[in-house]
């Protein structure tokens, strides 16, 4: 039988073939939606699912590491409750009884909250964090936690307590960070949903480098909170998010922990949908300048998404994104500047050698300011905000990409400064809308040269539903194949 302990990366863990069901088979593959149904009809049973479920975790787990700490006791006994809720005849939530991830950078009661950083590994945590809670709340059973880099701050996955998180696709190719973890997991059918967390595309981005749904939504949509306070710029650019397998999976996701918490002073109890948002309109498509030129699978990526939009009746017209340059830099402005002395210093002394040469080598990029300086520069913020939101009143939607390349090969951000340079150029895509507060969508739309390809739908605040219902029509267009069994391992 499991328990429930952090699992090294090359130790399997094997459920108890007594405690096996005849049913459980292939529900690890399911959608969440799928599975909620069918345990409100009594079809199955949620301890069927989360057997299955950690089953799976037992076959791929010891390939791709994606899961840090499995909570199999938690999770049956979890499981069993939701059964007997249902034997009640209870109200059931929109989740109950579906198996799910949560990052390991985020609070559960009684584990630690180690962040992927070896000081943290007996970190114990006395309470549930908000999307803990609302997860919880919605009748999800979190299965396990998932992997980070240290500090959950790069776009590769890996520390010195958990190990290297890799790609199911292709191991050679990050599978993204920092919600990596959680990527690799829903792609490879470890639960149904995984929640994740997004400054500067660490949903966004690992969704896009496993070929699964990433949201990152509105920042004030879902409550979210740190231990410590989280500055201004994790404040209003730092979200929760959530990473799924379709559409309707990230719809159910993200309606499942948007409800209000008091340990958020952000939050902002706005419409889930509005009137119209079904309805095509037009759609700012942004496929690169001669700054900003996409790879030939980017291009494509974009090319595909643009013609699906058109023959669902969007309007798609290309235009330049305004100060898209300027906004990429001011991301590392006002965030290196405000973690240098806080989060930058705890890596600086904590955190791995990876972690350390990534933020020193980033750090020494960025100028200092000062105070009055840092002011200035959240007001040029203020100036591309209204920019934006200029263009997204005639253009709701915007079609853009990821990265202007495929998924990163391992250990790229470890090349020094001009590897970095390069990095943020590559990533400019992920930080204008976290800088914005802005909700993005990222949507594969296939496979290039064996590794997955997609699309970024932006839209204005608090109108994930309009990202949603376009990333809809990408979807049924380029439909992918999720879960998989990891390849080349």
């Amino acid at each position: 039988m499991y328990k429930d302990n952090i699992v090294p990366a090359n130790e399997a863990t094997h459920v108890a073939k007594a405690d096996r069901t005849s049913n459980a088979g292939d529900l690890w593959s399911w959608s969440a939606e799928d599975l909620a149904a069918a345990i409100k009809r009594k079809d199955i049973t949620s301890r069927e699912a989360t057997l299955s479920a950690l089953e799976r975790i037992s076959d791929v787990n010891p390939k791709i590491n994606a899961v840090a700490e499995v909570l199999a006791e938690e999770a049956l006994r979890a499981a069993d409750a939701a059964d007997a809720a249902v034997q009640r005849g209870e109200h059931l939530a929109i989740l109950h009884g579906v198996p799910v991830t949560t990052k390991i950078n985020v609070d559960l009661a009684g584990h630690a909250t180690t962040n992927g950083v070896l000081a943290f590994k007996d970190k114990l945590a006395a309470t549930d964090s908000p999307p803990v809670k609302n997860f919880r709340r919605s009748g999800a059973v979190i299965i396990g936690r998932t992997n980070t880099p240290s500090f959950s701050f790069r776009w590769f996955t890996e520390n010195d307590l958990h190990g290297r998180t890799y790609n199911p696709w292709d191991k050679a190719h990050t599978p993204g960070g920092s919600s990596g973890g959680a990527a690799s997991a829903v792609a490879s059918g470890i639960g149904a949903l995984a929640h994740g967390n997004d400054i500067a595309g660490s949903v966004r981005y690992p969704a896009y480098a496993c070929g699964v749904l990433g949201l990152r939504p509105t920042f004030g949509r879902i409550p979210s909170i740190a231990e410590y306070g989280r500055g201004v710029t994790a404040a209003i650019m730092a979200v929760e998010g959530v990473l799924g397998r379709s559409i309707k999976d990230v719809s159910i996701g993200l309606e499942a922990m948007v409800f209000p918490d008091a340990r958020d002073p952000w939050y902002v109890p706005a419409p889930l949908s509005f009137a119209g948002a079904d309805a095509p309109c037009k759609v700012a498509l942004f496929s690169g300048n001669a700054t900003y030129k996409p790879d030939a699978s980017v291009a494509a990526a974009l090319k595909n998404a643009a013609e699906a939009l058109t023959a669902a009746g969007y309007v798609v017209e290309e235009i330049e994104l305004p100060d898209f340059a300027e906004g990429q830099d001011l991301w590392s402005q006002l965030v290196i500047n405000e973690w240098r002395d806080t989060l930058g210093a705890a890596a600086m002394q904590l955190g791995d050698d990876r972690i350390k040469r990534k933020f020193q080598d980033w750090s020494d990029l960025v100028p200092r300011i000062s105070v009055t300086e840092f002011s200035a520069a959240m007001c040029v913020r203020e100036r591309i905000a209204i920019a934006w939101q200029h263009l997204l009143e005639t253009h709701p939607v915007i079609l853009m990409p990821n990265s202007w390349e495929l998924p990163m090969m391992l250990d790229r951000d470890q090349g020094g400064l001009d590897a970095i340079r390069e990095i943020l150029h590559i990533q400019s895509p992920m930080l204008l809308p976290a800088l914005l507060g802005l909700p993005g969508l990222s949507v594969p739309t296939g496979l290039s040269n064996g590794v997955p390809a997609g699309v970024q739908i932006v839209a204005g605040r608090f109108r994930e539903d309009q990202c949603l219902a376009a990333g809809r029509v990408i979807e049924a267009a380029h439909p992918m194949q999720t879960p998989i069994d990891p390849r080349g391992f």
